[in-house]
């Protein structure tokens, strides 16, 4: 068989697929039709005899491309004209209807909110099961960073459907944590911290605290896990941290002069705390909405 027709109908057999992962990064039906056209484009320029997962590359080079138009579209500050409950795209018309009827209008409202890599991050992932690892290069993260990332725009999302009553008891929480932190209070760090509580803390704060460890600050690897080991690396600490809201999600922040220069978010349950991302690198603290008390 002619290589052109094989790679027509691998296409062609992985399209509806990859029309979904478009439509849900850019919410257009028809952008997202011209992703998946350029993306055969790049198919049909590229030697793929070395590739051993056709639909799987194909897959990324669809979300590079979303992501450069996001991109694109946040500096333009641009809105998609259609709506998902209007569009239709030129394939199976029930098909269609059950894309838009899956993608849910209310959830596309919230994925305009989030950033360009952490819409990308958050929809691989969490929708269409992609691993940190294989989402990483298109992004141009660390699989780690990428984790916090979706981390971030699945706390976005949430928080869209969150009660501003639980808002409030979980900034309760994060002020019970703030207060036992600074009064080196061991057991009230418990008392806030779920058993399994994990501490992830990105590249830039590995490394800062590593240059201040003569000068007492503990010891942080980029993930601490367990209520004992997370209780001791903020004991006594967190003095100058400043309650705050940020994605619309209870955390706090480090701030000097005015300015973020790290940032706690918590992830909280049943009044527990499950999860602490510590970010303080310059391009993941711009793309946080913070707002400090």
């Amino acid at each position: 068989m002619d290589d052109n027709i094989w790679l027509a109908r691998q296409f062609d057999e992985s399209r509806p697929h990859l029309r979904a992962v478009a439509h849900r990064m850019l919410g257009s039906a028809s952008e997202a039709e011209d992703a998946v056209q350029e993306a055969w484009l790049k198919l049909s320029r590229s030697d793929t005899r070395e590739v051993g997962n056709l639909g799987g590359w194909l897959t990324t080079v669809v979300a590079r491309v979303c992501l450069d138009m996001l991109r694109t579209r946040r500096s333009r500050r641009e809105q998609p004209l259609e709506s998902s409950a209007e569009e239709r795209g030129d394939g199976d018309p029930e098909a269609d209807v059950a894309l838009a009827d899956a993608t849910g209008q209310a959830l596309l409202v919230v994925l305009e909110t989030l950033g360009p890599a952490e819409r990308v991050a958050f929809v691989l992932h969490d929708l269409f099961d992609l691993s940190f690892d294989e989402i990483a290069p298109i992004v141009d993260r660390t699989p780690e960073a990428t984790r916090q990332l979706a981390s971030r725009a699945r706390r976005r999302v949430r928080g869209a459907e969150t009660p501003a009553v639980d808002l409030a008891r979980r900034r309760e929480v994060v002020s019970a944590f703030l207060a036992a932190s600074r009064d080196g209070d061991f057991e009230g760090l418990l008392a806030v911290l779920s058993p399994n509580v994990v501490l992830r803390a990105d590249e830039l704060a590995v490394q800062m605290a590593a240059a201040r460890a003569r000068h007492g600050a503990p010891d942080l690897a980029p993930e601490v896990r367990g209520a004992t080991s997370v209780a001791n690396a903020f004991k006594g600490r967190a003095r100058a941290a400043l309650p705050a809201v940020i994605d619309g999600e209870a955390g706090a922040v480090w701030a000097v002069g005015g300015r973020v220069r790290a940032a706690f978010v918590f992830t909280i349950d049943q009044d527990k705390v499950t999860q602490i991302d510590l970010i303080m690198a310059p391009q993941d603290l711009a793309e946080l909405d913070v707002k400090i008390d």
